[in-house]
């Protein structure tokens, strides 16, 4: 069964909450192979108040919570029992599974919050030995001496003029030895 992304409502002002609770009630029954992703959307706003600039966090659809999952009876039922939960946008009554986003929604809305980035599955594992194929220490060997999937960049040990330098690539910049 392939996941898909579902609008959940909830009563104004408890996202959180219902992230949070979601979350956790995930984890507690075992759910994580079913529900994967929860996310409030939001978006940076910018407001000049007194001179001052101040930057908030605006949801862009108050009231609603989007999560990733596969539907069955059971992640059906952890979800719209989690406190705070109202149903499900698009079902139509009690008995009735909901309609997940199509595709086009779900890209253009990651997008517009910064989320659209693809998952990049990490093949490189601290310590291993990589090339480095790009950028200013393109044909410099190296080891790798931290990972940070979120920014898709590795710190990597290159040898340069006899000392080892902590240098940071993106995991394009890298291929590892074979």
């Amino acid at each position: 069964m392939e996941a898909n992304w579902y609008v959940i409502h909830t009563y104004s002002g408890y996202e959180n909450k219902v992230k949070m609770n979601l979350e956790k009630r995930v984890e507690t029954m075992g759910m994580e192979d079913k529900i994967f992703r929860v996310i409030i959307p939001e978006q940076e706003e910018t407001e000049i108040k007194d001179g001052k600039k101040k930057v908030s966090m605006k949801k862009s659809f108050p009231g609603y919570v989007l999560a990733e999952m596969i539907i069955t009876d059971d992640s059906w039922y952890v979800v719209r029992n989690t406190p705070g939960v109202t149903g499900f946008v698009g079902s139509s009554g009690q008995g009735t599974k909901p309609t997940p986003l199509l595709p086009h929604e779900v890209d253009e809305l990651l997008k517009k919050i910064g989320m659209d980035k693809k998952v990049v599955k990490v093949d490189f594992e601290l310590k291993e030995n990589v090339k480095v194929t790009a950028g200013p220490f393109a044909d410099s060997m190296g080891t790798i001496e931290h990972i940070d999937t979120d920014k898709q960049t590795l710190k990597v040990h290159v040898n340069m003029f006899g000392r080892e330098t902590p240098v940071e690539l993106e995991f394009s910049q890298v291929e590892k030895l074979t």
